[in-house]
């Protein structure tokens, strides 16, 4: 008996351990299907068309254990690497031709994923599962009159009515940017019912609205390059194609080589594919302008620029912004796939990076990454190829400094931020004598502003007598003054000042680590200026001394480095919470610190940062600070409007932290009340992990708190907007009265800065856009501050 017992154990152990090789061998197997399907296409000692062969013959051997493996992983490479759609699509193709029922289930697989895509919102992702179904028609594996019904579903989806023009324009984007990759396969077998489907699309562009064009633009002008939507763009190549008879030069087609295989092969057909109505909640891909800088005129001898209108453009830039997505967080390898583009022999590959590069960083109204991460690439791309990036990086330069009288103000603030960066990374050498015309222009012109800017940024990665001696002799005005704070109560006729010998004991008592209970003592005996004649003042007005006194005191002790400051600001924060009671109070600890701190604009910004953080002050005192008539001199400077986007995003991010932290309690709560019926035993068990759910009454208390900070946020935009509005039409009354012209340089520039508050936070400004409408931005206005209005609506209309 014990014999057989261990017989049956050895049995059952080496049953386990049999089992467990053959997870592991199936592993094994899984991983390099799955690590041959991905490298597919690179570099090789074999040819392309023996590597695919040879792949085929593996997936098909491999078809009845790891079926559903090879569909996922086909699919997802066809979608996250879209340039190597025709290799996969050819694999397919070879498969089909080997196994009819695989290709059918391929088929289905990728429509399944389309139709996903679609629903979820992922618009990208929806294109390339359609432009791969496109391809399989190349291959045969799919009918060209089963994907042109599908191509007319969507392009029905264009003339729907009551949806937003955003989602009308994708359906239509969709299906022209299929069309280089199987223009040519449906004009040969279906030339008449693609010849009716552009008909349809050309109506649709005709009549399409492009009010947002203007707000989307890097320049306002269009010469020496016209500034296209990018609808209107793609269709004029598309039409370019279309008179080559819908021949282009920059697709592989590996199929080609296997059409004797491939033309044998059964074809399948499409089910039908009816796309997901619009929901109130879904989010469309916005519309976009082409960003154009070079043409073929500016690249020296070599390969030809392809022209605007040319497929070949939208191609090569396509690609090299899927590179860029693919590989941004990465910036060695990001540059180095950049610069070991497939076709670089063809085209003048430096200046087509570099003017890609330059459109994610312009793309309004936010570059899909960081700033610096494009500056971070440039820089890369400057060190593998120094004989050529650093002269196309100083020629785009200079081409950007000469139409920058016309740039979008943001991203003239963007060119300011990568300009500063990428020169302090090579020891600040720059040609600045070929700017020195610049000087005898009015201070506020773009390009004498530019120049402030960029050294005021210098400034912050440098230090100020590095960029004093940088700077050449004509340009020196543009240097920014010694950053370090005025301290009037130190300065020459401080006597007379009435809290010069209070701030001088706060000083003492601060240096010997007072409280900020003794703090508030020595400000005790100070007068408040607002109630001197007049005795009928209510006794809780705030007391502008003792800010004055406090904030400059404070702070001044604090500026040895930002550290200091914050400490000081964390040790006496009770005392600003006692002296900032009120908005008036608020604006008056701003003024203050603007006044101490006005030559170092960075720690400004820092500060207020902080306070906003610390709730010392709050947003809508910021904006009110920021508009009022002390700082109307400043408005062309950028840290102005650095605060003000900031005080904003302070704003948006405690209201979308609200919001979360609701949704995430109601959930919470619901899943609690479904749970309830559980057994009493289960609950038992359960007690210690849901004591901390939240009850009805915590989830009304969090409802109350966001939408009181709806209400400040609505707040704070109607100040902005209100104010933006007074400026503006104050300006033009007055430049009426005088005669004068109204458009200057800094009329122009403050209405960009209206239109930039409205592209940087479309988002948040979008739900209140009819309160908006209704109170500030009504037909009484100036036509040139609501058309501002009217491009922003237009956006996601």
């Amino acid at each position: 008996m014990n014999r057989r017992r261990a017989h049956e154990e050895e049995d059952g152990y080496e049953r386990l351990n049999r089992k467990r090789r053959r997870v592991s061998e199936n592993q094994e197997i899984e991983d390099r299907l799955e690590s041959l399907i991905l490298r597919v296409g690179e570099k090789s000692s074999s040819s392309l068309e023996s590597n695919l062969e040879g792949l085929a013959s593996v997936l098909e051997a491999d078809l009845s254990t790891f079926r559903v493996k090879i569909l996922r992983i086909l699919t997802e490479c066809a979608i996250r690497m879209p340039e190597k759609c025709t290799i996969y699509a050819t694999l397919v193709g070879l498969l089909n031709a080997k196994n009819y029922n695989f290709g059918g289930e391929f088929v289905d697989y990728i429509v399944k994923t389309f139709k996903e895509n679609l629903k979820t919102g992922k618009w990208n992702a929806a294109r390339y599962c359609l432009r791969f179904i496109s391809d399989l028609v190349n291959c045969h594996v799919l009918a060209a009159s089963s994907l042109l019904t599908l191509l007319e579903t969507l392009v029905d989806c264009a003339n729907e009515d009551g949806v937003p023009q955003v989602r009308r324009d994708w359906f239509v984007f969709a299906v022209l940017s299929t069309l280089p990759w199987v223009g040519r396969e449906l004009y040969e077998k279906k030339e008449s019912q693609l010849d009716h489907l552009l008909v349809t699309i050309d109506v649709f562009l005709n009549k399409r609205s492009k009010k947002h064009w203007p707000a989307l633009k890097v320049w306002s002008a269009d010469v020496p390059h016209l500034q296209e939507e990018y609808l209107d763009c793609l269709w004029a190549q598309i039409k370019k194609l279309r008179q080559d008879n819908w021949s282009e030069k920059h697709i592989p087609r590996p199929y080609l080589a296997f059409d004797s295989i491939l033309c044998e092969a059964l074809q399948h057909t499409l089910p039908t594919i009816q796309p997901p109505p619009h929901n109130d909640g879904d989010n469309y891909p916005m519309p976009r302008v082409i960003f154009r800088m070079f043409d073929y005129t500016d690249c020296p001898d070599g390969p030809v620029l392809p022209g605007a209108h040319s497929i070949e453009r939208f191609l090569i830039e396509e690609h090299l912004h899927n590179i860029i997505e693919a590989y941004h967080l990465e910036r060695k390898e990001c540059a180095a796939q950049l610069l070991c583009f497939p076709y670089k022999a063809k085209i003048p590959l430096e200046y087509c990076i570099v003017e890609v590069i330059f459109a994610e960083l312009f793309n309004l109204p936010t570059p899909r990454y960081l700033e610096i991460c494009y500056g971070s690439i440039l820089i890369e791309l400057c060190k593998l190829q120094p004989s050529t990036m650093p002269q196309v990086l100083a020629q785009a330069t200079e081409i950007l400094f000469m139409r920058i009288d016309t740039m979008n103000i943001a991203c003239f603030d963007r060119l300011v931020n990568w300009f500063a960066y990428h020169i302090s990374n090579f020891q600040y050498r720059w040609s600045w004598d070929d700017w020195e015309a610049c000087a005898q222009l009015d201070p506020d012109h773009p390009k004498p502003r530019f120049i402030r800017e960029v050294l005021g940024k210098c400034l912050r990665l440098s230090y100020h007598q590095r960029i004093k001696d940088m700077t050449p002799e004509a340009l020196s005005a543009f240097v920014p003054l010694k950053p370090e704070p005025i301290y009037k109560y130190s300065m020459e006729g401080a006597a007379s000042l009435p809290g010069t010998e209070a701030a001088h004991q706060l000083v003492v008592c601060v240096r010997n680590k007072c409280t900020p209970e003794e703090a508030l003592n020595v400000l005790r005996e100070l007068p408040n200026p607002l109630r001197e004649g007049d005795s009928t003042a209510a006794h809780t007005a705030y007391n502008p001394l003792k800010i004055d006194v406090f904030v400059q005191t404070l702070l001044n002790l604090g500026s040895k480095s930002i550290s200091h400051s914050f400490a000081a600001i964390s040790k006496f924060h009770y005392v600003f919470k006692i002296l900032a009671e009120s908005e008036e109070a608020q604006i008056c600890v701003l003024r203050n610190v603007w006044e101490l701190w006005q030559r170092h604009s960075q720690v400004v910004c820092v500060l207020v940062d902080k306070m906003l953080k610390t709730q010392i002050v709050e947003c809508s005192a910021v904006a009110t600070w920021l508009f009022s008539k002390e700082m109307a001199p400043y408005f062309t400077h950028g840290y102005l409007w650095e605060i003000l986007h900031l005080t904003i995003d302070k704003m948006n991010k405690h209201v979308s932290k609200l919001s979360k932290e609701l949704q995430e309690a109601r959930e919470a709560l619901a899943r609690d009340e479904s749970s309830s019926s559980e057994s009493e035993d289960e609950s038992g068990n359960k007690k210690k992990k849901d004591q901390f759910k939240p009850t009805e009454e915590a989830v009304e208390r969090m409802e109350e708190r966001l939408e009181m900070a709806h209400t400040d946020q609505k707040r704070l935009f109607l100040i902005v907007f209100q104010r933006f509005i007074m400026i503006l039409s104050e300006h033009l009354v007055r430049a009426d009265t005088d005669a004068r012209d109204p458009h200057t340089h800094w009329y122009r520039a403050t209405l960009a800065r209206l239109r930039q508050v409205f592209l940087l936070h479309h988002e948040q400004v979008q739900k209140y856009s009819s309160t908006l409408e209704t109170l500030l931005f009504t037909q009484d206005l100036d036509p040139h501050i609501l058309d501002v209005f009217h491009q922003f609506i237009a956006l996601t209309a």
